[in-house]
Parts: structure tokens; sequence; C-alpha cells
């Protein structure tokens, strides 16, 4: 149960640091500055944390009865339990995989403009589909609280 007050909670810090990586991407790829620690430090956290979110997310998704109730019935009506077992899991994985890639292939880049750039739309990208996958209080798809405890 503890689980998803830490995959809660973690779900903030994790936007947070993302919208540091999508903000020093832009910065960096607008104004042609170097890649410095501070932006390293900003992708790697963004990729660690995501990752180990995406773990948490794994074992609630083994565990959760929302999503054991959706494959005993497999019934393709919208409700929680499409959206837990389905598109939550395809959009969060698909984001991290994004995050994964953007962070290899900024590693690889030479020049720090391509960095920046590489960050910015493999990390803004992600951003998006996480802010989509989000089952948000006001969100049509699923709604959950702000913090679940």
């Amino acid at each position: 149960m503890y689980m998803i007050l830490i995959h809660s909670v973690m779900r903030w810090l994790i936007l947070i640091v993302l919208l540091w990586a999508v903000f020093t991407g832009w910065e960096g790829r607008t104004f042609k500055r170097p890649f410095r620690v501070s932006d390293r430090i900003a992708v790697s956290a963004a990729s660690v944390l995501s990752h180990v979110q995406l773990l948490l997310g794994f074992w609630l998704y083994m565990e959760s009865p929302v999503v054991k109730g959706f494959w005993n019935e497999r019934s393709f009506h919208w409700n929680d339990s499409l959206f837990f077992a389905l598109v939550h899991f395809g959009l969060m994985t698909t984001a991290i995989v994004l995050i994964t890639i953007g962070s290899a292939l900024a590693k690889r880049d030479m020049e720090d403009r391509k960095k920046f750039s590489t960050v910015f739309r493999y990390y803004g990208i992600a951003l998006l589909i996480i802010l989509l996958a989000i089952p948000w209080p006001f969100s049509p798809l699923a709604q959950r609280p702000l913090l679940r405890f």
C-alpha cells in the first residue's frame, strides 16, 4: 500500500525534474551555450528518476486489483481498469523509452547544440505523453487525487 504513496509522490518529483531538463534543452539550444555539468545533472536525474518510477509502476501493475480485474474480465468498455491496464501502462512505458533514447543520443552527440536539441525533443515529447497519461482529478480518462494515500 505504501508503494502507491511513493509512486504518487515521485510523480511530482519527476515532473519537476523533467521540466528542468526540457527547459535546459530549450535554453541551451536557443542561447547556444555550452553543455555544463548542471545540464548533465538535469538530464541524468530525469532519466534515473523516471526509470525508478517505471519499476515502481511495474510492481504496482502486477499487484493492482484494478488491473487484475481487467485481465480477468477483458472488458474493453471504457473504465478505470482499461485505462490503467492498457493506456496508462503503455503511454508511461513509451515515455520512459523516449527518455532513455534521448539520454543515450545526447551523450553521444559531440556538439553541444545537438545535445540540447536532442534533450529538448525527446524529453519534451516524453513530458507531454506523461502529462496525458497521468490520472489527474480533472481527467476525462480516469480520475485519481493529486496525492494518493
